[in-house]
C-alpha cells in the first residue's frame, strides 16, 4: 500500500509534508505541527499494519519511553497519540546518519571520540533510567549540528532475556544474536561497530547472508590494521567489539578514554 499523501492529517494538528522511510512495519514522515509551528518527524504504523496490536504496542512504548527520557543526545518524543491513528511525533534533527557521513568521507580522530563521548554519555543515562538500546548502529545516530544523537528506541527494554536475533544482525553483540541474558555491555558493543565505521567506513563485520552471524566465529579486525588512529582511540574501539561481555569497557570507562581527545 502506498505511504499516505502530502497534507494528510495524521494526529490533532500534525500534517504530512514528505514520506520519509518505510521500514517492515512502520512509515516515518516529514511533518508538520501546527502548534508549534514546526517541523518534526512522524511515525505511524504502515497502512497494512494498522490492526497489527503488536507493532502499535511497541510503537506508543517506543514514544512513551523518548517522552520520559531527557538528554542531549536522545531524540526528543513531543506526542504520543494512541488513536485515531497510533502516531508518535518527534523532533526533528537536521544532519545526517553517521553511516552515511563515514561511508562519504574520512572522519577526523577528534570528530570521532567527541561522537564517541556523547553517544556513550546517553547510553549510561539510558542505562541509568533501567533501559537498554540494543540496536546501536551508524544509522541509528545522526550527527544534528555539533551533537551526535540516538534514535529508534523500539526495541529497547530493561536488562535480562532476550530473543535470540533481537536487533540489527551486523551490529549485534554475540550474546544478543544467541539469545539469553543481555546487560549495558550489548549497548557498548553496539557502540564499537559505530565507532569502528566513522573510523573505517566500512563495519566491522559483513557477509552476503543475515542468517550467518560472523561475529559468533571471529573478532573485528584491530582497527589500527585498516587505518592510524591515536592508540587510545584505536585501543577503546577494539576493547567494545571484545567477544566476552566482561572484557568490554562500561560507559563511563570509553567516555574516560575518549575526553581527552575530544578535547
Amino acid at each position: 500500500m502506498r505511504p499516505l499523501g502530502p497534507g494528510r492529517e495524521v494526529a490533532p494538528g500534525v500534517r504530512v509534508l514528505a514520506h520519509l522511510h518505510r521500514s517492515n512495519r512502520l512509515d516515518v514522515y516529514d511533518a508538520w505541527c501546527e502548534r508549534r509551528a514546526a517541523r518534526v518527524v512522524l511515525k505511524t504504523p504502515r497502512p497494512d499494519h494498522l490492526n497489527d496490536s503488536r507493532t502499535i504496542r511497541a510503537l506508543l512504548r517506543e514514544g512513551r519511553l523518548l517522552k520520559r527520557l531527557s538528554h542531549p543526545n536522545l531524540v526528543r518524543a513531543y506526542a504520543v497519540h494512541p488513536s485515531p491513528r497510533p502516531a508518535v511525533v518527534l523532533e526533528t534533527l537536521g544532519g545526517e546518519t553517521l553511516e552515511h557521513i563515514a561511508r562519504r568521507r574520512r572522519i577526523a580522530a577528534g570528530q570521532i571520540a567527541v561522537a564517541g563521548v556523547q553517544l556513550a554519555s546517553a547510553l549510561r543515562y539510558l542505562h541509568a533510567e533501567g533501559m537498554l538500546h540494543l540496536d546501536v548502529k551508524p544509522s541509528n545516530a545522526i550527527a544534528d549540528g555539533a551533537a551526535a544523537k540516538l534514535i529508534d528506541l523500539s526495541i529497547a527494554r530493561p536488562p535480562g532475556r532476550v530473543p535470540a536475533g533481537r536487533g540489527t544482525w551486523c551490529n549485534m553483540a554475540p550474546e544478543q544474536v544467541r539469545g539469553g541474558v543481555v546487560a549495558p555491555a550489548a549497548d557498548v558493543w553496539g557502540l564499537g561497530t559505530v565507532l569502528f565505521e566513522m573510523a573505517t567506513g566500512e563495519s566491522p563485520f559483513t557477509g552476503d547472508d543475515e542468517h550467518e552471524y560472523p561475529q559468533l566465529h571471529r573478532r573485528a579486525e584491530p582497527v589500527r590494521t585498516l587505518r592510524r588512529l591515536p592508540r587510545p582511540l584505536a585501543d577503546a574501539i577494539d576493547a567494545s567489539l571484545e567477544p566476552a561481555p566482561g572484557h568490554r569497557p562500561t560507559p563511563d570507562e570509553l567516555i574516560d578514554a575518549l575526553l581527552p581527545l575530544a578535547a
